[in-house]
Parts: C-alpha cells; sequence; structure tokens
C-alpha cells in the first residue's frame, strides 16, 4: 500500500536547540497513528510540520504524493483538532462547524446542510443553534472534531485533544474516537504522552524520544516486544535487569544476571552488555521457571482487577521489581517473597 503520509528525514531546530533529529515516517491511508513521547521529545512539532504550522530545516513531507514542506496549512490536506478546542464563542455551533467551508467559498446553505451532517456524526445533531459555552467540555471537543471532518480532509490531526478531560470522560472520548475513525476511514495522527490512550486508539504507535524515533509498530509489539530500553520503560512499566553475554564452553553464547544464567539465545558477541525488560504482569510470586532470587516487598496498591506491588532485591539492591498480582493474591507489605517468570516473557534488549 502506497504510504498517504512520507516524511523523509525531517530535522528541525529553534534556534539552537534541535528538537528534531532526522526523523523519517510513514503513514497509510485509514490509519490511526498515535505519537507517543514525554515533553520535549518532539511529538507536538512533528504534528505542526505535518499541518503547515512549522516548516521543517531540513527533509521533506509528502502527503498524497505531493511535496508540501512548504504549503501553508490552509492549501494542504490536512485540518488539525487542538487541545484547547479552538472554538468561536460568539458564534452558534453551527457557525463553528461550517467556518471551514465558508472560508472555502461553499454557498450558506450547503454549508449549514454539510455542518449537520457532521453533527449528527459525532452525535450533535440537536446542538446547530447552540452556542459553545452551552456545551460540556466532551461535547465541545465532538464539535472541534465536526470541524475538522466537515472539510473532508486527507489527514486529521490530534493535538493531545482529551487532555483537558477527566479520566472518566477521556475513556468515554476514546471509545468514541476510535469508532468515528473506523465510520469515517479517514487517516488520524493524535499526540499524546498517555500510554493507555495510545494503546487505547493506535493501529500504530510512534514512540519517540528526544528528537527521534525510538520504536514504531503495532501498539502490541511495542508493548510485548519493545525495541529499546527507553520503550519498554515508557510504554507501560517494566522491570529492567542488567545482564551479560557470555561464552559457553561448546561455542555457544549464554545471557548471566545477577540473578543467574538465564535460558534465553542472543544475538550479541560474547561480553556484550544487555538489558533484560519483564512486564509487571509477567512476574509472578513463587520459585519456578526463572528464578528472581527473593525481594522485600515495599509497597501493594489495590487497583480494582488488580494489586500493584513494588519489591526490592534482596540478591541485587538496585533492582526494584513491579509486579501485577490478581485483586486476590495475598501479599503484605514488608515481606519476603520469591519470584520469578517465564523465559518467553523476558525481551533481551540491546546496552
Amino acid at each position: 500500500m502506497t504510504a498517504l503520509v512520507d516524511v523523509r528525514n525531517v530535522s528541525h531546530s529553534f534556534g539552537t536547540l534541535k528538537v528534531l533529529k532526522d526523523i523519517s515516517l510513514s503513514i497509510e491511508p485509514g490509519s490511526y497513528t498515535v505519537l507517543l513521547g514525554p515533553s520535549g521529545s518532539g511529538k507536538t512539532t512533528l504534528l505542526s510540520i505535518l499541518g503547515g504550522f512549522v516548516t521543517p530545516t531540513d527533509g521533506k513531507v509528502f502527503i498524497g504524493g505531493e511535496d508540501c514542506t512548504a504549503v501553508p496549512p490552509a492549501r494542504r490536506p490536512t485540518t488539525t483538532v487542538f487541545q484547547d478546542y479552538a472554538l468561536f464563542p460568539h458564534m452558534s455551533v453551527g457557525g463553528n462547524v461550517g467556518f471551514g467551508l465558508r472560508m472555502r467559498g461553499v454557498d450558506g446553505a450547503t454549508r449549514a446542510a454539510r455542518a449537520r451532517e457532521a453533527l449528527a456524526l459525532v452525535g450533535l445533531a440537536d446542538a446547530f443553534a447552540k452556542k459553545p459555552h452551552q456545551l460540556s467540555g466532551g461535547q465541545r471537543q465532538r464539535v472541534a472534531l465536526a470541524r475538522a471532518l466537515v472539510v473532508e480532509p486527507a489527514v486529521l490531526l490530534l493535538d493531545e485533544p482529551l487532555g483537558a478531560l477527566d479520566l472518566k470522560l477521556r475513556r468515554q472520548m476514546q471509545d468514541e474516537l476510535k469508532s468515528l475513525q473506523k465510520r469515517v476511514g479517514t487517516a488520524f495522527v493524535h499526540v499524546t504522552h498517555d500510554q493507555e490512550e495510545a494503546m487505547a486508539l493506535a493501529d500504530h504507535c510512534v514512540v519517540m524520544n528526544e528528537g527521534r524515533i525510538e520504536d514504531q509498530g503495532s501498539p502490541e509489539r511495542v508493548y510485548a516486544r519493545p525495541a529499546t530500553r527507553f520503550t519498554a520503560s515508557f510504554m507501560g512499566e517494566s522491570t529492567l535487569l542488567p545482564a551479560k553475554v557470555v561464552a559457553a564452553q561448546d561455542g555457544t553464547s549464554s545471557i548471566v544476571s545477577s540473578f543467574g544464567p538465564i535460558p534465553l539465545p542472543s544475538d550479541a558477541a560474547p561480553g556484550s552488555a544487555i538489558w533484560l525488560a519483564i512486564r509487571p504482569e509477567h512476574l509472578k510470586v513463587g520459585d519456578t521457571a526463572v528464578r528472581l532470587g527473593t525481594a522485600k516487598v515495599e509497597d501493594v496498591v489495590f487497583q480494582g482487577s488488580f494489586k500493584r506491588v513494588l519489591a526490592t532485591s534482596l540478591d541485587d539492591p538496585a533492582v526494584r521489581f513491579t509486579l501485577r498480582l490478581g485483586a486476590e493474591a495475598r501479599v503484605r507489605q514488608g515481606e519476603t517473597v520469591p519470584l520469578c517468570c517465564q523465559a518467553s516473557d523476558i525481551v533481551v534488549l540491546a546496552e
């Protein structure tokens, strides 16, 4: 499939500060791409470059096969939904939704009809004559979506659109955004720092750090088999164990950690320092499979369907385990427990 958006070797600097470093990225038609990363990772700058609000210092941006690198926002096939929604308070909801059509010279009757269709699409068919201040935060967010979609963009850009909503409404809007994207078939590119939000929405998850793409792929792959140590710790939680690759007498290589040999293959050369990542749900209390020594339970937090347990290794005090145990687990703060996991659940990462 030909990429709808093709970002080629894009770098950008604000003065002497380089915020994007040789970014290349392809976005497929009809996909939901999430740019995920901490503050300062460059995700919002990349979104601004896609939207035409920033021209990159180096590199090219192609949309639908056309070079849009220097094309202004109003002339490229994208629209942007901002975190603050940017609705005009003096206009009706219908006027807000139809504003982009008005700027394109569409007549009033057609604008009104298409605005009503867009509002119906986001579940606000009865809000056409209302003013934005008469709506809730979630409803105003839907109005902003309708305004962006009514002009039928090839790519819809969303700049942390759920950041101002409370947790319950944010989760509701995640479901609605995903459903809406599937119905309209437009490619969405969504910026967030929320890992849960990224996993709930993305077909294509792009993890960014310090101006670079650390990892990208389906959220399932990025979570289960992260490519880097940063991804393992930022996309969800992981216990990270330092380890080394050592040569065996028969000429093969094996992995050794402070807890002993780990039965996993490694392509790294003998003597290489590596890291092992284990997700919280894969750590168990017990001494079967791969044994990870004993640990002192520092904290137990009940979180409804599970308990989040923090424990410090007694064999290697530098290692702090994070476990996700069933809600019925009988683990108490201060006790000492043996820990283990399955070898297949350990991810080997390069140093």
